[in-house]
């Protein structure tokens, strides 16, 4: 668990200040470099939690599913499509008491929408940041967002199904409206519409307002969720999806892609203001860079050159070498026409000659969890964040033989079949992160690890108080069941760590709890 540092100024304890108080907008940072000081997750495979999806890409699990018919129901006429994608469990569960929605909305809320309010939610606790601290604050909100789903759902039924709270629960302009509605931020709140690219331009965009002195704290990342067929129909229709239910990346068989769902957020701090603030440093966004394919073979078809703009634009955005980068994370859709392309404009930019025995790994989350689309870019650059805390580059699946069309014999590209280590030594590790939309707009960030902390006392034995609250007394028994089963074995300095930030880092409701 981790912890702010609880001696840091106690006249702004999150080291932000309200709209119009402190730095103003119009001063850029001194540091290009960005901290991702929080992150949250919803991915297939029940891998809710960031341990959680780290323990899926460590076992290399593979949680694409054929499509229970409770999800899709078939109708009549309907073509035969690939029942096959990574799914989330419950996607219909939400507590609208705890966002401060009444249940009459909440029916009319696309479940987009609150995917979003409940990862963002967990993101900043993660970063141990309050929600609710943040009110009046210059932190923006930023969210890739593509399908509307279950808007065709509400009106198969027709006009009466509709009511006031249709419009605001379903446009995609509302979602990230609603994240700064709920916590009062002052910040930008920007729904980002890139198709596949989404959410890895959202975080770009919310790197660059906080370069620019416009945000002081941002959120961003993205959602997708799969609640209707006829978007798989329309996608099968041109031969975009696999028919056999399998992602192969790179793969001399690879037929296609396949959709997944799930959301995933980081929450980001100039660098120098989260060392200075003492906040918990995940990894660093070093650069990051988005262009458009301009005119290609055809509006949905990759470029090749606007591929190879795009990664040298991102590393001169982090005044880094090729060389500099230990791993990319592919956009690797698993398409035969856009892998090679990818891979040759990779291979371009840094397939150069390295030290001996210096490699660079290859791979794509996508053969894990299928295509995210809107929630893709989030979903890689989580990857990689989690392969640089753990110190190991995930296998890479459903790679048997490599495809025709693409030769990795004179590059250091390594696409690892099982782990690869990936140690911290004299050298910083760094990773780039792909994302591709299908109308043309690319994206690609920069992540490194995240600066070597310093040593820490031994904790002094003895009793600590654990502060809990919740919004009911059943949310207030759950809290402390599972805190008693993540501080099962803890030592003193985690048992610290945890009052901490329980006290400090944590929102506080009316239902109330104190444990020694």
């Amino acid at each position: 668990m981790t912890s702010r540092n609880p001696t840091s100024d106690s006249s702004d304890p999150l080291g932000l200040a309200p709209d119009g108080v402190g730095k103003p907008a119009e001063t850029a940072c001194s540091s290009s470099r960005v901290a991702i000081v929080g992150i949250g997750c919803r991915f297939p495979g029940g891998a809710g939690t960031p341990e959680a999806y780290w323990q899926l890409l460590h076992e290399g699990v593979d949680a694409v599913r054929r499509v229970p018919a409770s999800r899709w129901p078939r109708r009549a006429g309907e073509d035969e499509v690939p029942r096959w994608a990574g799914l989330l469990r419950e996607v219909d569960r939400f507590d609208p008491g705890f966002m401060e929605i009444s249940p009459r909305e909440a029916a009319s809320l696309d479940p987009q929408q609150r995917l979003v309010l409940e990862v963002v939610w967990e993101a900043l606790e993660d970063a141990a940041l309050p929600a609710m601290a943040l009110e009046g604050t210059r932190t923006g909100v930023y969210v890739g967002t593509s399908w509307q789903d279950y808007l065709q759902q509400l009106t198969l039924g027709g006009v009466d199904a509709l009511d006031a709270h249709t419009l605001t629960g379903n446009l995609l302009s509302i979602t990230a409206g609603r994240v700064a509605y709920l916590l009062g931020l002052r910040g930008p709140a920007v729904s980002v519409d890139t198709a596949c690219s989404s959410s890895l331009v959202a975080v770009h965009l919310a790197a660059q307002s906080l370069r620019s002195g416009e945000t002081d704290l941002a959120v961003a990342g993205g959602v997708n969720l799969l609640l209707s067929g006829l978007t798989t129909e329309a996608l099968a229709r041109v031969q975009a999806l696999s028919p056999d239910g399998r992602c192969r990346t790179f793969d001399a068989d690879a037929n296609g892609y396949v959709r997944g769902e799930g959301a995933g957020f980081v929450v980001l701090k100039r660098l120098d203001d989260a060392l200075a603030d003492g906040d918990p440093v995940r990894a660093v966004l070093a650069g990051s860079a988005v262009n458009h394919d301009g005119r290609s073979m055809g509006l949905t078809a990759p470029n090749y050159l606007a591929q190879i703009e795009l990664l040298r634009a991102a590393l001169r955005s982090a005044g880094l070498q090729p060389d500099d980068i230990g791993y990319l994370e592919a956009h690797g859709t698993g398409t035969p026409l856009g892998d090679p392309i990818e891979v040759e404009a990779l291979a371009e930019v840094f397939g150069g000659p390295r030290p001996e025995g210096d490699v660079c790994g290859l791979g794509s989350v996508k053969t894990n969890l299928g295509h995210l689309e809107s929630a893709a870019g989030i979903a890689g650059l989580l990857k990689a964040v989690l392969a640089l805390e753990h110190q190991a580059i995930p296998r890479h699946l459903h790679l048997q033989t490599l495809n025709p069309e693409i030769d990795l014999s004179h590059t250091p590209f390594v696409v690892p079949t099982d782990e690869l280590p990936w140690p911290r030594d004299q050298r910083t590790r760094r990773a780039g992160i792909s994302s591709f939309g299908f109308a043309g707009t690319n994206a690609h960030v920069i992540v490194e690890e995240a600066p070597a902390e310093p040593a820490r006392a031994a904790a002094a034995a003895g009793a600590v108080l654990l502060p809990l609250s919740g919004k009911t007394p059943s949310a207030l028994v759950a809290l402390g069941q599972r805190l008693s089963e993540r501080l099962s074995g803890c030592d003193d300095a985690e048992l610290g760590d945890a009052s901490a930030t329980l006290g400090a880092g944590r929102s506080h409701f009316s239902h109330r709890a104190m444990v020694v």
